[in-house]
């Protein structure tokens, strides 16, 4: 995946002024590498039309076929578990209706577990460069 190098975002609203990005990974159920082709495809469509209504924006994505990887920049009052969560159950529920053999092959696509980081110890160029290289490895 190729990503620009995209200088830290701040935001402000009314109040509060805030720079919030998260790396994020989630697997399928028994990390199965399902995650590929059309399925892979209609994934990275889902997550990137669910950014307005969910409140994130999307600022890397990589879909490997047994893992994901978001970088997202959110508002820490909605925060970030919750975004997740959402992005999980839609996702999921598309999925499994667009690609039935998904319903046959998993009793749910993801698992309940998730790796969430908050990107501020390593620069947020270190975390976009780490997510573009995920091919590579």
């Amino acid at each position: 995946m190729e990503l620009a190098t995209v200088p830290k975002p701040y935001h402000t609203d009314h109040s509060i002024v805030y720079s919030c990005q998260y790396h994020v990974i989630f697997c399928p159920k028994y990390r199965r590498p399902l995650l590929v082709d059309a399925v892979a495809a209609r994934l990275k469509e889902l997550v990137l039309e669910k950014q307005g209504d969910y409140g994130y924006r999307v600022m890397g994505i990589d879909v490997m076929p047994d893992h994901v990887h978001l970088l997202l920049d959110i508002d820490p009052r909605i925060g970030i578990a919750s975004v997740v969560a959402k992005i999980k159950g839609y996702t999921s529920h598309e999925l499994r209706e667009q690609f039935p053999w998904l319903k046959r092959r998993l009793p749910t696509l993801w698992t309940r577990s998730k790796f969430i980081s908050s990107v501020g110890a390593v620069t947020l160029e270190a975390v976009q460069q780490y997510i573009a290289n995920q091919k590579g490895v």
